[in-house]
């Protein structure tokens, strides 16, 4: 029930952030209409729409004054949803044994810890980590010719959100990776310089994914290699 409660509570917050992006998005484009142009980004949006519906002389009438602050209003509400669910996320994060050692993983906070929880469980549903790796996508397809293997790119299938989390999670590690000499940063670098960035990404999402799974299904703590 735990389990399902928190996926829940993601998906909840996942449409909120849908919602919220399609009104900025809409704002910033009604505004461009007018040869008002707001940069890309939530916070960009956040700290200049107000400011351009309080100025008396830039060409937008009363109705379009409040059409535009109706959307605004809006788009503030689920910013203050998003903060709220974002903050019981990491409440649970907290309160949920499992999810406060998954969240010592290098790319993993609360977001992915909560996530990779709901959706694996106590991880006796899999076999391995490599099935989980492979349910989530993050196996690249092969293709063999003879006594040559060739890597494509990987599967789109298993749970698209969590996979995006643990993306987003590997590719800042791989950019804080540069200049460092830990066994982490140096795998990475060496992985990078025969590939690309983006390869080094899905591996390093991969690895973690391994990691994760072998923690809850053996009960561990995370061990940093050396």
């Amino acid at each position: 029930m735990l389990q399902q409660d928190i996926q829940t509570l993601h998906r909840v917050r996942q449409q909120c952030l849908k919602s919220r992006t399609a009104l900025v998005n809409q704002l910033r484009g009604l505004l461009a209409e007018y040869g008002i142009v707001i940069p890309k980004g939530i916070h960009q949006v956040r700290k200049r729409v107000g400011r351009v519906l309080a100025e008396p002389d830039n060409g937008l009438s009363e109705l379009c004054r409040d059409v535009l602050q109706d959307v605004y209003q809006r788009m503030i509400e689920l910013d203050t949803k998003m903060t709220a669910y974002n903050a019981r996320i990491v409440r649970l994060c907290q309160q949920i044994e499992p999810c406060q050692r998954l969240s010592q993983v290098a790319g993993v906070g609360p977001l992915t810890a909560t996530a990779f929880y709901a959706a694996v469980g106590n991880g006796q549903t899999f076999d391995n980590g490599r099935h989980v790796s492979a349910w989530l996508g993050l196996v690249p397809k092969q293709h063999s010719s003879g006594e040559r293997t060739v890597l494509l790119s990987i599967h789109k299938r298993g749970d698209p959100y969590l996979r995006t989390l643990l993306i987003h999670g590997a590719r800042s590690v791989v950019y804080r990776a540069a200049g460092k000499s830990d066994a982490r940063s140096q795998w990475i670098q060496r992985l990078q310089a025969r590939r690309n960035t983006n390869v080094a990404v899905v591996a390093l999402a991969n690895k973690t994914t391994r990691i994760l799974w072998a923690m809850l299904a053996k009960g561990t703590p995370y061990q940093a290699a050396d």
